[in-house]
This record gives structure tokens, sequence and C-alpha cells, in this order.
């Protein structure tokens, strides 16, 4: 049951909403859009992202989680079909082939914060305290690890524009086999013995009281800003790291390749943090150091990125991006509902998954905004830019500058209990105490 879950989370994970990302010039060549276009189909995955979100954490916490994955599945597998149809000769370069392309694409998005929210409800009802922090980073890294099949498989099926049509064709390969997955191996939805006490004694408050409580928690408020704004900027710089680098000289396939050590680095980093905090339960400090170290690495990345012929030090410097960025993302959604306890797991989670949504959203625009259009490079690789280029200098040390401020602020201003440890804690002492009076008791 378990495993189908997690393996109908990791093949939707395939992360439809960056396949054009990589290839980013060459889909607008093909389609005859402008880049700006193209850019919309990864900015509508966070558009609608945001008021569908709110739906998601309803549905996750009221309908469990058997129905949301089966829905996710269905919703993914339909809209990578759709989109498909969009490469076909007689309506490609019309307002058709256009309208086949997003809606398909906004289906996708309609699935997506519907399989990114269960990670930590699948956590906490399927398995013990000890366990949570790394099943729920199994569970989410199974995102960045479509980030990454994206990042690898897009550039190496694309080498022009007429390779689209068969990107897109494998593509819908995954999102067919997960929709298999989670309609035959997706059961239950509790374990028929509850893992842990919170498990076993539910209480998990309805959907709008546990929004209420979270308006009044200025922790939850912290980390969801904060956090918020890490998932929006990873999500830009993971959507725009193709368009950053070809400025500069750097090839489709060697973006590909930093952005797949970006998530590599990341699932090994996540993983040994969430072995880490599952023994130590330093949620809070994991996170502020890893958040510190990133945002360091972020102004690295944008000194560098400046710079031609830097493959070796820019491939260095985004494994680390990946490897302190991304590992804090598991811990985080943990970390929210400790400090959220007795809120919905999936409430909890959500909505800081809307909050990167909306940041990355205007974090998105901030960058285009600050772009600098210069002269055609000869040295330049990004195809379709004849008129002229642009120059993301003035947008990557923003973006660096947006998560510095923001990991200072969480660094110092952050501060919580680990509501849902305590909780536990107390349960396990009262039915100790029951257990020790039932011994006792027979021989007064």
């Amino acid at each position: 049951m378990v495993s189908s879950m997690i393996f109908s989370k990791i093949f939707p994970g395939m992360e439809l909403w960056l396949t054009f990302a990589p290839v980013a010039d060459q889909a607008a060549v093909y389609f005859n859009v402008s880049l700006d276009t193209i850019n919309w189909l990864s900015l509508l995955y966070l558009l609608i992202s945001i008021p569908f979100g709110l739906v998601a954490t309803w549905l996750l916490d009221t309908a469990g989680l058997k129905f949301t994955i089966i829905l996710s599945a269905w919703l993914n597998m339909i809209g990578c079909v759709i989109r498909a149809f969009s490469v076909m000769n007689y309506v490609r370069n019309g307002i058709l082939g256009s309208l086949f392309l997003f809606v398909g694409q906004s289906l996708c998005a309609l699935a997506q914060p519907l399989i990114i929210f269960s990670p930590t409800k699948l956590a906490a009802l399927w398995f013990p305290d000890h366990q949570r922090a790394i099943a729920n980073t199994i569970s989410s890294m199974s995102n960045p690890l479509g980030i990454l099949i994206a990042n690898l498989v897009s550039p190496a099926l694309v080498s022009e524009g007429k390779d689209i049509p068969t990107m897109l064709g494998i593509y819908a390969i995954p999102a067919v086999v997960a929709c298999m997955l989670a309609v035959a191996g997706v059961h239950d939805k509790v374990p028929p013995t509850p893992p842990s006490a919170s498990a076993t004694n539910s209480t998990s408050q309805p959907f709008f009281t546990g929004l209420k409580m979270i308006m009044k928690n200025k922790a939850y408020i912290i980390l969801a800003i904060c956090f918020g704004a890490g998932i929006g900027i990873f999500t830009c710089f993971t959507a725009l790291l193709e368009q950053i680098l070809c400025v500069k000289g750097y090839s489709n396939f060697f973006a590909g390749l930093n952005g797949a050590l970006f998530i590599v680095f990341g699932l090994l980093g996540a993983f040994l943090l969430g072995l880490y905090v599952d023994r130590s339960r330093r949620f809070i400090e994991s996170t502020k150091i890893c958040f510190g170290l990133a945002a360091l690495v972020s102004i690295a990345f944008a000194v560098m990125a400046s710079f031609r012929n830097q493959a070796i030090p820019l491939a260095l410097i985004c494994s680390l991006f990946g490897f302190f960025g991304f590992s804090v993302y598991p811990v985080a959604m943990e970390l929210a509902v400790e400090c959220s306890f007795p809120v919905g797991e999936g409430t909890s989670s959500g909505l800081i998954f809307v909050s990167g949504q909306i940041q990355g959203v205007i974090i998105m625009k901030l960058m285009q905004a600050l772009i600098v259009q210069i002269p055609k490079d000869p040295l330049s690789t990004c195809a379709g830019d004849e008129g002229g280029t642009v120059d993301w200098i003035n947008s990557t040390l923003g973006m660096a500058g947006i998560l510095s401020a923001i990991a200072c602020f969480y660094i110092i201003f952050f501060h919580t209990d680990y509501r849902r440890l305590h909780a536990e804690a107390f349960d396990g002492s009262s039915v100790n105490k029951m257990e020790d009076k039932e011994v006792i008791a027979p021989g007064v």
C-alpha cells in the first residue's frame, strides 16, 4: 500500500511543469511564440496552485489520502495527453495548438498540489514517530526527482524544435503508468494498526478551525513566509536556469547537467538530514543552518553565472545549492506540523506550499523585470535571439538578496515548541500510567 502511494508520487514527479524549461528557446521557435509564452507554461503551475492549493488541503484532510492520490493521478494523465495534441501539424502554429498546450498544462497543474501536500499526511498516518522525517523525506523528494528527470530528459530528447513531439510523447508514458499504479495499488486511507500515539488518537481540527488557529500562530506564519520564499526561489531557479546560462555561452546540456546536480545533491542532503532529524529531533537547528548556507551559495551562483568558462565552479555551486537548499524542504514540512499541531497535516504543509507559489509568481516576474536587453552576443547559445539577448546578472543578484534576507529573518525570529512530539509524549505517559494501574489492581 505505502509503496504504491510512493510510486504513484514518483511517476507524476516527472515534473510536467518543467518539461519546456530546459529547452525553452527551442520550444519558443517550434511553437512560433515568444520566450515569455513558454515561461508562462511554468508560471501557470504557480498561478493555478494558489487558489486550488486551498482546495487540495481541504481534500487531503477530509477526503483522505486514497481519494486525493487517485484524483491527482487522473488529472496528471489526462492533462499530459491533452497537451500532446498541441504538436499536431494542423493546430501547432494556431490558437488551437496553444489552447491544447495550456489546457493540458492547467490540468497537470491542478494535480500538483494534491500530490505535493500529501507527504506529511502519509508520514503521520503510516509511520511511527521515529521514522516520520525520513518517510516524509523519501516521499517529498519524489518531486525534485521529477525535476532531475526533466532536466536530463528534455535536453537529451530535444536538439532542435522538431524533437518536441517526441519529448511530449515520452513524458506521457509515466503519467499513464502512475495512474494505473494509483488505481490498482492504493486501497486504504489509513493502516489497520495506527503506528503512533498521534495517529491512534487523531485530534486534527476541522479545516476552517485549523485555518483560524494557523492565522493566530506567529511561529507558523514566520515559517510559511520564509520557507514559502525558499520554495518560490527554487522554483524560479529551476525554471530559468537554462535561460540564465545560455546567455554566457553554456549549452542546454550543461544547464540540464547543473539542474541534475542540483537535484541529486538535494536528494542526498535531504536523505542525510532526514536521518539526522529522526534521531536528534533538532528540526529548528537543522533548518536554520541549512537555510543560511543555501543563501550563501546563492550569492556565489549570482557572481559566477555572470562569467564565461566557469563550468566546474558552477557545477560545484549548483551541487551545494541543492544539498543545503532542498534538504531543508521535507524537514520544514515536518516542522510545520510540529508548530501547528493539532491542525491537520495537509493544511499545515499545504499552506506553506501555497505561500511558496504566491511568492514564486512574484519573484519570477521580478527576475524577468530585472533582465537587461543587450545586443546579440555571438557566443550566446540561446536559440531564437537573433534580435538581441538578455543579461540576467541583476536578476540572479536580486534572487540571492531575497534568499539572504529571508534566511536572516528566519534564523533570528523563528522559535517554536514541538507540539506534536509533546502531545505524543503525554499520551504515551498516560497509557503507561493506565497499564501500571491495571497491573497493580489485582493485588490490592
